[in-house]
C-alpha cells in the first residue's frame, strides 16, 4: 500500500475565476468571497466591460473577472489558524508562500512548533481537516522557524544509522510513527543505499517506515518494492 504523498503527487491549485455580472466591483467582490467562504480583501478583480444604462443616467452594470489571490482553500486555512493561534494567545502570524505552505512568523516559534515538532504537525494536521472537503487533494504544509529544513536534516541521519543497525543486526528495524511527509524523507534518504529497502507499516497515526536489510542473491528472494 503506497502512502499518499500529497506535497509530491498533488501539484499547486490551479486559481478559479468568475465573471459575474454587477453593479458595482464592490458587490461583485463580496458575491465571490461569499461564494469561496474568503474575506473580501482576499478576492482581487477586474471590470471586463461596462453597460451604461440611458446614457449612464440609471447608472451602470459590469461585467467583473473576480479571482482569489490565491487557491481559495490555501486562504480559508490561513484565516483559520490565524484563530486558531488568537485563541492560544500567540504571538504568530500566518504568511502563505508561493508553492502553498504556510509559514508561521513571530515571537512565539518554539512554542507552536513543540516536542519534536508535534504541536506543529497537530495544527497542520487539524487545519486541513477544517479547511479540506476532500484530503485526496493538495494539503497545506507549514513551516515555522526553519523547522522543516532542520527535520529533514535530522531524518536523513537517522534513516542513515538505522541502515547502519539493521546491517549489523541482519533484521528489520522500524523508527517510530511519522508523518507521510516524514516518511519520504526517509525513503528518499536510503534510496539509493542498495543494502537496505524501506516500507511503510500499519496505520495512520501509527504508520511507520521499516528498514529491511537486503536478501543475498543466492536466497531466492526478491527485493520488493519501496511503498511510502
Amino acid at each position: 500500500m503506497m502512502d499518499r504523498d500529497m506535497e509530491e503527487k498533488c501539484p499547486m491549485p490551479e486559481i478559479e475565476s468568475l465573471i459575474l455580472d454587477c453593479v458595482s466591483v464592490e458587490e461583485a467582490r463580496g458575491k465571490a468571497a461569499e461564494l469561496w467562504g474568503i474575506e473580501p480583501d482576499d478576492v482581487e478583480t477586474q471590470i471586463i466591460s461596462e453597460d451604461k444604462k440611458l446614457f449612464g443616467f440609471l447608472g451602470s452594470s459590469y461585467k467583473v473577472e473576480v479571482r482569489p489571490f490565491a487557491p481559495a482553500t490555501f486562504i480559508k486555512s490561513c484565516h483559520f489558524v490565524n484563530e486558531v493561534l488568537d485563541k492560544m494567545d500567540l504571538d504568530l502570524i500566518p504568511e502563505l508562500n508561493e508553492d502553498g505552505m504556510i509559514n508561521l512568523v513571530g515571537e512565539d516559534v518554539g512554542v507552536v512548533i513543540g516536542r519534536y515538532g508535534e504541536t506543529l504537525k497537530a495544527l497542520e494536521y487539524l487545519t486541513n481537516l477544517a479547511c479540506h472537503d476532500d484530503m485526496s487533494t493538495r494539503r497545506v504544509r507549514f513551516d515555522c522557524g526553519g523547522y522543516r529544513q532542520r527535520r529533514e536534516q535530522t531524518l536523513s541521519r537517522l534513516a542513515e544509522s538505522i541502515a547502519r543497525e539493521a546491517l549489523r543486526k541482519g533484521t528489520p528495524v522500524s523508527l517510530e510513527p511519522m508523518s507521510s511527509w516524514e516518511r519520504r524523507i526517509v525513503h528518499l534518504a536510503l534510496r539509493d543505499n542498495k543494502e537496505v529497502e524501506t516500507r511503510s507499516i500499519g496505520e495512520e497515526p501509527s504508520r511507520r517506515v521499516l528498514v529491511c536489510p537486503v536478501s543475498r542473491p543466492d536466497s531466492g528472494r526478491k527485493r520488493t518494492p519501496r511503498s511510502r
